[in-house]
């Protein structure tokens, strides 16, 4: 069970898919999640386009995640940054099919942002994460 709390002002519409905000514990063990890419744990990337490319980063996102000691659950923050929107919106349907099967129904603080390109060429979308893992003892 996760220990971040959804910030969402009064008055507002829910949002879908998303949260507006996300506050982590007092106590908590920040996590940085460096922007993973639809690749496996070999580097050799993904077959299957954007919508398998979209699941697998954020399957290593997760990875990472569980690395250090928390789950999908901890995740508070991401940023996605593709090099086509129309890609994202177009294959929305199989993105969230994607979504749920790394995430299940935990919908942190997100932003989407289309770039020029990625630093790996055959890359369409990047993930960074921001987490709050629960405290270890001293």
């Amino acid at each position: 069970m996760s220990l971040l709390q959804v910030i969402q002002p009064a008055g507002w519409a829910a949002p879908k898919g998303y949260s507006n905000g996300i506050a982590g514990p007092t106590g908590s063990r920040p996590l940085a999640v460096a922007g993973q890419i639809g690749w496996d744990a070999e580097q050799n990337m993904v077959d299957g386009g954007f919508a398998a490319q979209f699941e697998q980063a954020l399957r290593n996102v997760v990875d990472v995640t569980s690395a250090a000691g928390g789950t999908a659950e901890d995740i508070a923050s991401l940023t996605i940054y593709v090099t086509d929107c129309h890609a994202y919106l177009d294959q929305i349907s199989a993105v969230g099919t994607g979504y749920r099967r790394a995430m299940g129904h935990h919908y942190p603080a997100m932003a989407l942002v289309e770039v020029a390109a990625l630093l790996e060429p055959e890359a369409l979308v990047e993930i960074q994460a921001l987490a709050f893992l629960p405290a270890t003892e001293p």
